[in-house]
């Protein structure tokens, strides 16, 4: 069970989030259960929920909103009007489709209020579609379940290789099929990151890729039995009693526990998390620092 490293996989730094390395994966942010949630990559310059808009979410361009409340989505005016100041490229924000129109609204006030106008692109979202991020990834949406409309996204790493078919061809055949025109290579998708945002339990099966992604991020709102099963469900979040079982199934090298809930100090947090998870799986298991 892990939730602070020493050396540089840990950084801390006054409204700059908290910072998390896994192998080449490099990650800032902070979640809270109703308080905030945001999770950068700034190496590939995307964003997981934007909170209320600090300070290490301002440079990323393409912005993955889960869902619409206000502790994962209030800094998007924010985000935008800094951006303008700071002449940025136009940001993407990638959101639930019934978000787009509410969030035009609120901009257009804002725009209003300012007497100034905004340049953003709202992008809505129904699930499954490809979202190219340079050349070597692309982001999927996947459907969660909660009291509004909510998507989770995964990270997906694009290689390059020789199709199958040509598997056990030689050289020359290759380089002849090369010569009529034919591709010979195919790309191979890898899960290696995928975020939940808030969610009922079912996002597991969601899409089949989720729980073979390399690193999960996932909510486990409630750690006690103080909060029971039902009432974590009631407000469309999961109970780490429900996640238990379900731990043999999901093959994240990484599972990074996020958006528990404000009622747990980080020394309690881990502490409940020690007691209640097998001792098999605590290498595997993560209390996101940020909190």
């Amino acid at each position: 069970m892990k939730q602070v490293v020493s050396g540089d996989q840990l950084t801390s730094h006054k409204d700059l989030g908290q910072g998390w390395n896994y192998g080449d994966y490099k990650f800032y942010g902070h979640s809270l259960a109703g308080i905030r949630t945001s999770l950068t990559m700034p190496d590939l310059k995307i964003c997981f929920d934007v909170s209320q808009g600090y300070p290490f979410s301002l440079t990323m361009q393409n912005y993955f909103i889960t869902h619409g409340h206000l502790d994962h989505a209030a800094g998007i005016p924010y985000i935008i009007s800094q951006k303008m100041m700071s002449a940025h490229e136009t940001p993407d924000f990638y959101m639930p489709s019934s978000l787009v129109k509410p969030m035009t609204d609120i901009m257009d006030l804002w725009s209003s209020i300012e007497g100034f106008p905004y340049r953003y692109r709202f992008l809505p979202i129904t699930g499954d579609e490809d979202i190219e991020i340079g050349k070597q990834f692309l982001v999927k949406p996947f459907p969660t379940t909660h009291r509004i409309e909510s998507f989770g996204y995964t990270l997906f790493e694009k290689k390059k290789k020789l199709k199958t078919s040509l598997a056990n061809a030689s050289q020359d055949d290759i380089i002849a099929a090369r010569r009529r025109g034919e591709d010979v290579n195919e790309i191979t998708l890898t899960p290696v990151v995928s975020v939940t945002g808030d969610t009922q339990i079912e996002f597991l099966e969601s899409r089949p890729w989720v729980k073979h992604s390399k690193i999960l991020f996932l909510e486990a709102t409630y750690l006690d039995d103080v909060r029971t099963v039902e009432q974590a469900r009631q407000w469309g979040h999961t109970h780490i009693n429900e996640l238990i079982p379900r731990l043999p199934e999901i093959h994240s090298e990484q599972i990074v526990i996020i958006h528990s809930s404000s009622r747990y100090s980080n020394d309690h947090a881990m502490d409940l998390l020690r007691r209640k998870i097998p001792a098999q799986y605590h290498d595997r298991i993560v209390l996101f620092p940020g909190r």
